[in-house]
């Protein structure tokens, strides 16, 4: 199976959504807090399928 790198914009996407589900981790963030696992699963998986496809 052959690996791409991830196009900048997904790249930056996934970094925001990651830190921001950090963050919200250790600091309530209105509407953000609530989903702080999700975001940062989401973020992991944006750079996992992007890697596997072209």
């Amino acid at each position: 199976m052959q690996t791409y790198a991830p196009k900048y914009v997904i790249w930056l996407i996934a970094v925001i959504l990651g830190v921001l589900g950090i963050v919200a981790a250790f600091v309530a963030i209105p509407l953000v807090s609530a989903y702080k696992f999700a975001l940062v699963v989401i973020a992991f998986l944006l750079l996992a399928i992007t890697t596997v496809l072209k």
